[in-house]
């Protein structure tokens, strides 16, 4: 799994910070952002994250480059439906020889890991069969879950927050909790105050929505 940051809005704590501050200032943007600290800029964006005011937030985007994941993937990522998204399409680029990606279940024990590579496979020599016979669009209708694919994601930093709390969590499905991971990772270097408290439910919130299924992290 490959995750970059490729882009996001300049300056994002202090943007964030500025926008917030100007909801409770008689002044004009140009003066609110006069001799505005770095303490200050910190304060007012704990504030935010403590009260719970999230418009300020919006006003800051972050676009990742994702490749090495799978389908599985991309089909819980597009469900945070607050984000935009560009995936490489099967319909229009043919998979000769499709990766995949392999569960760790998988992957640790050497007879199914065979059986696992074996099916994917057999599955790649009946999408090359079909591809001959119909259009690969129609061909694409046998490729797996597991296929390996590429997506482009912007998401504001309050869908971020988002995101974070429910797929940094522990009882989320693997794959993208590893995403997660590696995106708290990549945001916290460019907006390290705005993202000081993001991460699951318990870190985030100090409590769990999961129930009797929580993992036990809140009380540690």
């Amino acid at each position: 799994m490959r995750v970059r940051l490729i882009r996001h809005t300049p300056d994002p704590d202090r943007t964030v910070a500025a926008a917030a501050r100007l909801c409770y200032s008689p002044v004009g943007t140009e003066k609110i952002m006069e001799n505005f600290e770095p303490d200050e800029v910190a304060h007012f964006l704990g504030r935010l994250v403590e009260l719970g005011h999230w418009s300020p937030m919006e006003h800051v985007s972050f676009t990742f480059a994702i490749e090495g994941v799978s389908r599985v993937l991309t089909h819980q990522l597009v469900r945070h439906r607050m984000a935009s998204y560009s995936q490489q399409s099967q319909r229009y680029v043919k998979f000769e020889e499709f990766q995949y990606v392999t569960p760790p279940s998988i992957e640790k024990d050497p007879e199914t890991s065979a059986l696992f590579k074996k099916t994917m496979e057999e599955i790649g020599q009946a999408y090359r069969k079909l591809s001959s016979i119909v259009h690969h669009e129609d061909a694409r209708y046998v490729l797996p879950n597991a296929c390996e694919t590429k997506i482009a994601a912007t998401f504001n930093c309050r869908s971020l927050y988002n995101f974070f709390e429910h797929r940094c969590c522990t009882r989320a499905q693997w794959e993208i909790r590893h995403l997660a991971g590696l995106m708290l990772d990549e945001v916290k270097k460019v907006a390290p105050i705005l993202f000081f408290r993001a991460g699951p439910a318990c870190v985030f919130r100090g409590t769990c929505p999961e129930g009797e299924m929580s993992c036990g992290r809140t009380k540690k």
